[in-house]
């Protein structure tokens, strides 16, 4: 039985390093897409408010797979802790989440924001 508790604890391993690479590789796809979406609206022939409701579309997804990325971060905490439980004699380093990075941010208003 403990073969198959360490061969699943890898596998799990393996894939929420996975999920999390290509939350990662969305959040860096949105961010080229929003540098050209910009880039393109600098051309003198386009009106300055070309994409606005795209951009704020954009910004809202890029929000959302932020959001994704937090709650992977916090499942891989979770599983971190289960694996400290039930597979107990793993030699590996454990992952270590800052809690700071797994709580929602605190959001402060504008003007908040310039008051800090």
């Amino acid at each position: 039985m403990e073969d198959r508790i360490v061969a699943d604890a890898r596998n799990l391993k393996k894939l929420i390093r996975e999920a999390e690479a290509l939350a990662d590789e969305a959040i860096i796809a949105m961010a080229r897409l929003k540098q050209a979406m910009l880039a393109a609206r600098q051309n003198p022939m386009v009106e300055v408010s070309t994409g606005q409701r795209a951009l704020v579309r954009l910004t809202e997804a890029e929000s959302q797979a932020l959001s994704m990325s937090t709650n992977l971060l916090r499942v891989h905490d979770e599983l971190s802790k289960v694996a400290r439980v039930h597979a107990g004699g793993d030699e590996g380093l454990p992952t270590k989440v800052p809690s700071a990075e797994v709580e929602p941010p605190q959001v402060l208003g504008m003007a908040e924001e310039f008051a800090a």
